[in-house]
């Protein structure tokens, strides 16, 4: 399947899983042969129904299940230009969460200061260089459009920023390492409506430096702003293609029903 995309579509490939499956501890298969595309500053969205397998497949660009016992990948997920396959067991996870960053359903401040939280990444790797460290900070909470409202408390409690807030600085924390991919977990759907549209305009603005890959229940969410389209059901990628193609002519019919609504 991949391979045809390869030669559809024109857009360049910056990671894709190759027959991948993935085995949870208790040696239940959630993932069975997927082959997905991730396109280079485009934003892919992964919808299908719950338990259907689409944050277990999220979760392994960013080797998240690695941080429990006994989870299995088979198969690869190869991340371009440089042809590494982030599951290698030679491969650091921690490299690859900084290559590979992550945004969670509900906003997740570190209890740390706005500061401390977008520079935590960044101390990770090592960086002590407070100028270095003030510079990286100040950019990445621009990214997130996030700076106007906090420049002047940016040692308060993250915790007491609103919702809609905390998710922007949990994307902030995530761009501060310069991430190449960016997945992002339902990062809407715990806040309100104002929130939300927040969020979809900075995802949009984002496209243009990395690539987005995101699961969402909304499929009028996965409408608005995504560019590629992927559904998944049972552990198994039944349809993947342009978005307008997906919701306007399906060419399955298991896709059509879920995006009519006849199943799901």
């Amino acid at each position: 399947m991949v391979a045809s995309k390869k030669k559809r579509f024109n857009d360049t490939i910056k990671a894709e899983s190759k027959d991948l499956d993935f085995y949870y501890a208790d040696g239940t298969q959630a993932l069975k042969k997927v082959n997905l595309a991730v396109y280079e500053n485009k934003i892919t969205a992964l919808i299908g129904p719950s338990g259907c397998g689409k944050s277990t497949f999220l979760r392994s660009f960013n080797r998240m299940h690695d941080l429990y016992p006994g989870n299995r990948y088979d198969g690869q997920i190869i991340l371009y230009p440089d042809n590494t396959n982030i599951l290698a067991k030679k491969v650091d996870p921690i490299e690859v969460r900084m290559r590979i960053s992550m945004v969670f359903q509900k906003p997740n401040p570190f209890p740390k200061s706005i500061y401390e939280n977008v520079a935590y990444g960044l101390r990770v790797r090592g960086e002590r260089n407070k100028h270095t460290l003030d510079d990286k900070v100040e950019e990445a909470l621009k990214g997130a459009s996030l700076w106007e409202e906090v420049k002047d408390r940016l040692y308060d409690l993250a915790f007491n920023l609103s919702g809609g807030q905390q998710q922007r600085l949990c994307i902030a924390r995530a761009l501060a390492t310069e991430p190449e991919i960016m997945l992002f977990d339902e990062p809407t759907s715990a806040l309100d409506p104002i929130a939300t549209v927040n969020i979809e305009e900075l995802m949009s603005e984002l496209k243009e430096k990395l690539s987005i890959l995101i699961v969402t229940h909304n499929m009028q969410q996965a409408a608005r702003i995504s560019d590629y389209t992927a559904y998944m059901y049972l552990g198994e990628l039944v349809e993947h293609d342009l978005t307008d193609q997906i919701f306007t002519n399906p060419s399955k019919k298991e896709t059509e029903d879920y995006i009519t609504g006849k199943f799901g």
